[in-house]
């Protein structure tokens, strides 16, 4: 599509980093006001927010790294790594590790915390995989459908590999409209449930639901960066949702047992 908003030569500016930006702002000010109804200090949670995405940019390209270590054998490998935006599994678990570290630290009450922050990382994902679209990244595997996309820009070609001139399934779209129904759907739940102090479901449904699409979605993937498991079988990403979707069940239905009134 369009893989950078502005490319002088001396000078590009990524279209993926643009979304990425607007993503994080989103997030954070979505979490931002939800802070005060789940008693948390609203400031507290912005510089959380910011010390978890850097670890989880991080975070996502160790994994990158670790599905694909081609990247580190040449110069070119380590400009596309850089270029590259990051598997996003590998960006979740590198942001759980540091939003733990902080909030030991802090000493903010966890739970609340969690379901706080859950709506606004599925926003961020979507205006992620919006970017991700317009670089050509994560794209999908070749497809006869109506909806099928078709890449023609070479810098997508030389930066992620992707197909040029073929017709893919727009796996960056599906996931980027999951992500803005997952938030939604959390926003309204959060709003339900924190009267009620019931802290730890709308992480619950964040897991699962994400962890299902995921595991879905990945079906129609094409691009290789994404590694798989057990010779070929599972894709990293499937491997990760298979862990993540019964920690989501299982934090649902300790929070249904929790809602039931006392006998």
């Amino acid at each position: 599509m369009h893989p950078f908003l502005v490319d002088l030569g001396f000078f590009a500016l990524p279209t993926y980093g643009v979304f990425l930006a607007l993503g994080l702002v989103a997030g954070l000010w979505t979490a931002r006001s939800r802070a005060k109804r789940a008693g948390l200090p609203p400031d507290k949670v912005v510089d959380l927010g910011v010390w978890v995405v850097f670890a989880g940019l991080l975070g996502g390209k160790l994994l990158l790294v670790v599905a694909e270590p081609a990247y580190l054998t040449s110069l070119q490998g380590w400009v596309s790594l850089l270029r590259a935006g990051g598997v996003f599994y590998g960006g979740l678990l590198g942001a759980l590790a540091a939003a733990a570290l902080l909030v030991r630290r802090w000493r903010l009450p966890f739970w609340p915390l969690a379901d706080t922050v859950a709506p606004s990382i599925a926003l961020g994902h979507a205006f992620g995989r919006l970017g991700c679209f317009f670089a050509g990244c994560c794209y999908g595997a070749s497809c006869s459908a109506p909806w099928a996309v078709v890449f023609s820009h070479p810098k997508a070609a030389e930066i992620s590999g992707t197909p040029l001139g073929i017709p893919l399934h727009p796996t960056q779209l599906y996931e980027a409209g999951f992500n803005l129904l997952n938030y939604l759907f959390l926003a309204w739940l959060f709003r339900r449930q924190v009267p009620r102090r019931l802290f730890g479901q709308v992480l619950g449904f964040y897991l699962a639901n994400y962890g299902v699409a995921r595991f879905v979605i990945e079906f129609f993937r094409g691009d290789a960066d994404r590694g798989f498991l057990f010779g070929g079988l599972l894709s990293t990403s499937q491997g990760i949702a298979a862990v993540l979707v019964p920690v989501g069940v299982f934090l649902i239905l300790r929070g249904t047992r929790r809602a039931r009134p006392a006998p």
